[in-house]
Order: C-alpha cells, then structure tokens, then sequence
C-alpha cells in the first residue's frame, strides 16, 4: 500500500484557524488566504471510509485546478496558486450554506427519488415516462444544504432557499446564472474527451468585496459524475446500466455490502486489494477526464513534502 493522506495538523505562519471537511482541511491565513489541502480520505453516503486512497487528494486537487483555470472566463474563481500536488491556495470567501446541484440526465438520486414514485424534485418537476440514465429535457438545478461532517446534505427548493434567508434572491439568480455557464462548459469539455457530464455540484462564496465566485472543486469525480459516450444511446436501449467514470462504483460497492450510510448499518471493511483498485480507477478517472498522463507525485512523506512547498511558496 502506498502512503496516504488522511489528516493534517499544520501550523503555518500567519495560521488564524483550521476547519476539517470530509475530504479536505481548509486553513484560514492572514491577508485574507485560505489554504486547501486535500486530503485521501474518501467519502460516500455522506461517511468517511476509514482508510485512506493513494493519490485520490492529487487527483482531487488537479483536476479541480485544471477545470477552474479553463472556466475562470465564464465565472471568477478563488483559486490563486496550486504550490504543491495536493494544495490549492485562495482568496478567503464566505461560502453560502447552500450546494448548487444541476443535473442533465436522471441518475443517482434523482432516479432514486424517481424510482421510488416521487416526480417533485427540490421544487423540479421531473418529466412523466423517464428511465434511468434518460437525459433531462433540459439541465434541472437540485440545491441540497450544506451538511456539517458526519451529517446528510439535505435536498431544498430554491423558494425555501430563498424563504428561509439561506440565499438573498438576487444572489440566488446569479447563483444559478453561474451554475448553468458551468455546466455548459463543462459538458463540452467532457464531449470533447468521449464523456458525458451527467450531473454536478458547484459550490460558491463571496469575497470581502461582495464579489460572488466558484470555490471548492469542480467537475471532479467527487463532485460529479461522468458517462462514457460512446455505446450511451445502445444501452438505453437495451436497458443495461451505463459504462460510468466517478465514485458511483464505491457507493455500489457499498450498497451490495450491505451500507448505505442509514442507522445501524455497519460499515464494511475495504481489504488492501480493494483500496489499490480504488485507486487505481481514480488514476483512470484523472487520465480521462483531463486527457493527460496522471504523474504521481512523491508519497514517501507527504505531510514533510507539503510542507515544504507551502513554506516555499509563503516565503515568497
């Protein structure tokens, strides 16, 4: 087994506080910089596994960084530098309480939510007559709340949203204005690479200024979940689940051993064997999505290696 990241407890200079995510630690410095660091830790069913995936916080992290460089036309992001293979750093934002959820085709929980009879989705209508994996007549925005570690996002309606005083409407419109131009883009991104970008999450924060911008990852195998195109149409037809490219494998995994992160369930144990084809799917997920080679960066002291870079790049 390779090393792996799962948590972190840094003390940079200028360190004001650190908040630990399921997935990442955020430290919070002076003049107004967030430091992200992901991590290998992998979450599904809104749990943490307990071990760690080689290279999947890398993989996580470039594949963000890489996305929100060929996006930043279309929607300002808080991404300053990437000094190391696992850390971006960024502007400070404070992050709305909300998930921004679009969806192009009806998979995962929408088809979940469809299956079991329900057609009203976060305050979406869902089309009568649709199957599993079918596309959406048009892209549909599912906000979930934001859940604390530990706890279940929660599917809300944009007027709840609103209502509620979560999002002021006129932050919400241009939260979804931003969502939709993401979505687009990244759908064409996907198409040019043979994918399908079935449905994501975007996540959003305003700086000091007032500025609205994309923050966290985006159109990550974490965040979003990706179909192969080619043979999409052949197996509509057939009925045959389709060839996909995100964590969805894990959750299946999971599923059939009995877990779906509901009270009471005992998490299953992933053997060593389990956790390297893990990995070895998130290193095909990279290499796909991105269309270039994955170059694995130096685990012998990852913690030391960060470090480092992060040293280096503050100095400057």
């Amino acid at each position: 087994m390779s090393n792996t990241i799962t948590s972190t407890n840094f003390n940079f200079p200028n360190q004001k506080s650190v908040y630990h995510g399921k997935v990442r630690e955020v430290y919070t410095l002076e003049n107004n910089l967030l430091l992200m660091v992901a991590t290998d830790r992998l979450s599904a069913f809104d749990v943490v596994m307990p071990k760690g995936i080689p290279y999947k916080g890398q993989i996580l992290n470039q594949i963000a960084t890489k996305m929100m460089r060929d996006t930043e036309d279309l929607v300002p992001n808080w991404l300053i530098a990437t000094p190391d293979p696992n850390v971006a750093i960024g502007e400070a934002c404070e992050p709305f309480k909300v998930e921004m959820v679009i969806r192009g085709y009806m998979s995962g929980h929408a088809a979940r939510e469809y299956k079991a009879g329900k057609r009203l989705l976060c305050g979406v209508e869902m089309p009568e007559g649709m199957k599993e994996n079918d596309k959406f007549p048009e892209p549909i925005i599912t906000p979930a709340t934001k859940a604390e570690m530990g706890d279940h996002d929660e599917d809300i309606s944009r007027e709840d949203i609103i209502k509620k005083g979560i999002v002021s409407e006129e932050d919400y419109i241009q939260l979804e204005d931003y969502t939709r131009k993401l979505f687009k883009r990244g759908s064409e991104i996907a198409a040019k690479r043979g994918l399908i970008l079935v449905d994501t999450k975007y996540e959003f924060g305003k700086t000091k200024d007032g500025k609205i911008v994309l923050i966290d990852e985006i159109h990550t195998p974490d965040s979003s979940r990706y179909f192969y195109a080619e043979g999409y149409e052949e197996r509509q037809k057939n009925e045959e689940p389709q060839k996909q490219l995100s964590k969805e494998f894990v959750r299946q995994w999971l599923i059939q051993n009995g877990f779906q992160g509901l009270e009471g369930q005992k998490l299953p144990e992933m053997s060593d064997e389990y956790i390297e084809s893990v990995s070895e799917r998130y290193i095909e997920l990279y290499e796909n999505i991105t269309g270039e080679k994955f170059v694995k960066a130096d685990v012998s002291n990852i913690q030391e290696r960060i470090e480092k870079n992060v040293l280096d790049y503050l100095k400057k």
